[in-house]
């Protein structure tokens, strides 16, 4: 457990030095999302196809692996829906508190951190567990709330939907590199170095734009933050073990994978979700903070626990 707590100190330092930097005004708001932006659509893009290039459909996707951690997901999601209609939400608010309970940082701190811990073996189960969020999930929560304010889901909407997915550089970037693999062509040497080079800034940006990005994050409503904390942090780890090494006959390594990603702090697309509906963004915000303060312990305690250290 020390072990991995201070292999992964230095992800989380950066973290922190962004936090400093956006708390002192040294980075101002507008100088985070810049840096955003710049890791969004170049640097992550350059990583996730240089790992995605690499691998066969096959060392990504796995039905058992989709299933339990489908199955993980649906049951903390449905639970924290269940407690949300318990507090007399909507059916918006219900969806937004369902978001943060189950997706984590998968992008931004899963892909680099978890490649580097465990292995580039990891790259394929993590790119499975970040294309489950982004095409199953961050569907739901805009379908969910377009179906809440007028009560219905047009072909519009469905439209809207498919056309965000094929736009979304993270999704692009994987297929591209997918569809590479499949020709059985070697990456020519400049691309692959140009990728490496472009892909490398992606860690230490992604890392210091996550807590650049959390200075200007409030942490009201502690109590509604804290169970969606708790539910992130815990419950959703938790409910993916027993789906991946109980129900589902998911491969071991693939397994441990998949807990640790499901171990990761809530995700900042879903305040940027939750700000661009006007749907409970402090409370997200909150939940984004504290659950990522805390990931600091909880984090390593699961990947010492998967991988038996």
């Amino acid at each position: 457990m020390i072990d991995i707590l201070l292999r992964t100190l230095p992800f989380f330092a950066l973290i922190g030095l962004g936090y400093w930097a956006g708390r002192t005004r040294f980075f101002s708001e507008e100088a985070t999302a810049y840096l955003t932006k710049f890791v969004f659509y170049f640097a992550l893009s350059a990583m996730l196809f240089r790992f995605a290039s690499n691998l066969s459909l096959s060392e990504i996707y796995s039905t058992p692996f989709a299933l339990a951690y489908l199955s993980g997901c649906v049951t903390v999601y449905l639970l924290a829906t269940a407690v949300a209609f318990a507090r007399k939400l909507s059916m918006a608010e219900a969806a937004v508190e369902a978001q943060c309970a189950v997706i984590g940082n998968t992008g931004f701190l899963g892909v680099p951190m978890l490649t580097a811990l465990l292995g580039k073996a990891a790259a394929g189960p993590v790119l499975m567990v970040l294309s489950v969020d982004l095409i199953v999930f961050s569907s739901l929560i805009t379908l969910l709330i377009t179906a809440a304010r007028t009560g219905r889901v047009t072909f519009g909407i469905l439209k809207v939907l498919g056309i965000g997915l094929l736009k979304n550089p993270m999704i692009v970037s994987m297929g591209a590199g997918l569809i590479w693999s499949a020709t059985r062509l070697p990456v020519p040497g400049p691309v692959n170095d140009f990728m490496g080079l472009l892909g490398g800034a992606a860690t230490p940006g992604a890392l210091f734009a996550i807590g650049a990005s959390l200075a200007s994050k409030s942490a009201e409503r502690i109590e509604v933050a804290g169970w969606l904390s708790f539910c992130k942090l815990v419950m959703h780890p938790g409910a993916v073990a027993i789906a991946a090494l109980l129900i589902f006959p998911v491969e071991p390594f693939a397994a441990s994978v998949m807990i640790a990603a499901a171990s990761l702090p809530v995700a900042g697309n879903v305040y940027i979700l939750a700000q661009h509906y006007g749907v409970a963004p402090q409370r997200v915000s909150a939940s984004i903070l504290i659950s990522t303060v805390v990931s600091i312990l909880t984090v390593p305690a699961v990947i010492a626990w998967v991988t038996g250290q």
